[in-house]
């Protein structure tokens, strides 16, 4: 499908990186279509990423083999009723929705048509080339699975799921879970401050020690986190004081509470829309 035209509706921050590490892993510009209602963004777009812009998005949907949706959730509707009341031919084109809460039977229904469908959940550390997108597809071939894979495993890794339901588990262990290390990242930077550092100093001592304890994860993939964990804990030591006092305040349970909530208004949202 290396010769496919690929749309992506509504070119924001997730669509700019996905496109970037398309063109950075080899796929042709020229077979990139990007669309916003922005004209100064779309712009920007072609300048940078030198793809065919249009703020035309029936015209790029009549142009595209595969179409990216990636609109937020409750401009989906409008959307897609606009390319069902538009004539075009949808029949032989695929789909791919990074919208969270909207079902793959949803999408259809939106658009009147049995089309072929992936949903995908990626997350913004796609941004920088490490992002994580997990992957459902219906009524697709082996062919297009495996062109949705190289698109999407150009920000990072690429991971099919067996169940559409298993979409809102990723929305909670990878989707969302950037902002739980960022709030826990926040919480050692404020306290850093109270102890005297400056605002600056805080900031590089919180982000340089996620960095390197990311990596280490990562360095050292053949030892558990758990483990990595006890290496730098020793017993009676200050660190282990830190990680009791955690313990005690049940951060495990606290967390997973916390993920079982993303998954439910996920779960939610597949209601409202």
């Amino acid at each position: 499908m290396t010769d496919k035209t690929i749309a992506f509706i509504g070119t924001g921050n997730m669509s700019y990186a996905i496109i970037g590490g398309m063109i950075k892993s080899g796929f042709d510009p020229k077979s990139i279509i990007a669309t916003n209602r922005n004209a100064e963004k779309l712009a920007k777009v072609a300048e940078q990423l030198a793809v065919n812009t249009t703020q035309d998005n029936l015209k790029a949907v009549a142009e595209a083999d595969v179409i990216v949706l990636s609109v937020k959730p409750q401009m989906m509707e409008g959307l897609c009723q606009s390319f069902q009341q538009s004539g075009v031919d949808l029949s032989d084109k695929l789909f791919i929705s990074v919208a969270a809460g909207i079902t793959i039977a949803r999408l259809r229904e939106m658009l009147g048509q049995n089309v072929k469908m992936v949903r995908c959940m990626p997350n913004t550390p796609s941004l920088l080339g490490r992002g994580v997108s997990g992957l459902y597809g219906d009524g697709i071939t082996e062919e297009e699975k495996h062109y949705v894979e190289q698109v999407f495993s150009s920000t990072g890794i690429a991971l099919w799921l067996d169940a559409e339901e298993k979409i809102n588990d990723v929305i909670a262990v990878t989707g969302s879970s950037p902002a739980y290390f960022f709030l826990f990242m926040e919480a050692i930077e404020e306290k850093a401050i109270s102890l005297g550092f400056t605002p600056a100093q805080a900031r590089q001592l919180v982000q340089q020690t996620a960095l390197g304890a990311a990596e280490m994860t990562c360095d050292q993939a053949d030892i558990s986190i758990s483990q990595l964990r006890a290496n730098v804990t020793s017993k009676g030591g200050t660190t282990h004081a830190a990680v009791e006092h955690l313990k005690s305040q049940h951060l495990h349970k606290t967390v997973a509470d916390a993920m079982d909530a993303c998954i439910a208004r996920a779960l939610e949202m597949e209601k409202e829309i």
